[in-house]
């Protein structure tokens, strides 16, 4: 790992404590170093607060020394106002006149327009340090961006048969492929992302809150589709506690506030229509947890990124069958006696 490797790699460990704080904004990191040691660094924390490179500038508590460091930032310092200035123009205002950027955001907004900015301002600007690795941070930013739809992230446990579900479920005491700790991290990942979605079964059969009560962070937009409405009122996803979003062919005269009822056609593929929906309602990333029927229309359709599957030692034999997946497993861990699979779709 060279030099500008070396400090890249931190603003994006950096970048990474935004995760799931900064949407709509995108994840950046940023360190300002003046005789090889870092002076100043920061991330973007809130959508509406200061970027990435304004918190690492503002840190230098010698500014003087400025004028002779170099910025390093995992994405391209903005160019528009938005919320904030635009990046671009404090770090020329600052008199830093090295910058080392890891990849072009190609946001429309934004598209190079900061690094010729700089440039023209006099800046020598280094463009594609760990760029892939700097892409794969803003994944979620990225997708939204140029693919108009969410990122989506497929999830869900089976046994050691294969199936998602046992065919009849206790309502006393239910079943859990999972470890107490496989469910925290589900929780987490939940904190990560701005939808989690769910089809009619699932809350049917297991009224779930959907909501991230095992771990500290925001609770993701619920997302369910619900034909005829056949959960309401009765089922968790309708007492308003976090914004819900229904797809169904149904109206309803009185909502809570938090609720939106969403018409679509029942007659044409359901998940893209969701997709074009929630790209139309800013949601940039969509964790699906289920059934076995709503994932496997996703993975029908190849409209998916990321797959985590939890592979339990339970034998159910009889059940719903767990959605099938073509893609290999890209990297496994295990989480006591869960077996954690991730697949990664390429296009």
């Amino acid at each position: 790992m060279n030099i500008h490797e070396k400090y890249i790699n931190r603003c994006i460990e950096l970048a990474k404590n935004g995760l799931g704080t900064t949407y709509p904004n995108p994840l950046v990191g940023s360190v300002v170093v003046y005789d090889d040691k870092i002076v100043g660094e920061g991330w973007h924390q809130i959508a509406g607060g200061p970027h990435a490179e304004v918190k690492a500038i503002n840190s230098v508590k010698d500014k003087t020394v400025l004028k002779k460091s170099t910025i390093y930032v995992s994405l391209e310092p903005c160019s528009h106002f938005g919320k904030t200035p635009p990046c671009s123009d404090l770090i020329i205002s600052s008199g830093i006149k090295k910058v080392v950027i890891g990849t072009i955001d190609t946001y429309d907004k934004v598209s190079g327009r900061g690094i010729k900015k700089m440039i023209e301002a006099g800046c020598d600007v280094t463009v594609g340090v760990l760029q892939e690795e700097c892409q794969e941070l803003n994944k979620r930013f990225f997708t939204f961006h140029n693919k108009k739809r969410p990122y989506i992230i497929l999830k869900w446990a089976e046994s050691n048969d294969h199936l998602i579900s046992p065919l009849e479920k206790d309502k006393k005491e239910p079943v859990w492929l999972t470890n107490q700790y496989a469910r925290q991290l589900v929780h987490k990942w939940r904190s990560e992302e701005q939808g989690i979605l769910v089809g009619t079964n699932t809350v049917l059969h297991d009224n779930p809150r959907l909501n991230t009560r095992d771990w500290k962070g925001n609770s993701p937009t619920r997302i369910v589709i619900d034909k005829t409405l056949k959960t309401y009122p009765n089922h968790s996803i309708w007492d308003g506690e976090i914004n819900t979003i229904i797809f169904t062919e149904k109206q309803l005269n009185r909502l809570n506030s938090n609720i939106t009822l969403k018409w679509i056609d029942f007659n044409k593929p359901i998940p893209l229509q969701i997709c074009e929906e929630l790209y139309k309602e800013g949601i940039q990333s969509l964790i699906i947890e289920g059934g076995a029927q709503t994932l496997q229309s996703y993975i029908d359709l190849e409209l998916w990124d990321e797959a985590r599957i939890f592979k339990s030692n339970i034998k159910l034999i009889n059940g719903i069958y767990a959605p099938l997946i073509n893609h290999p497993v890209n990297n496994s861990k295990k989480i006591i006696r869960n077996q954690l699979n991730f697949h990664k779709k390429h296009d």
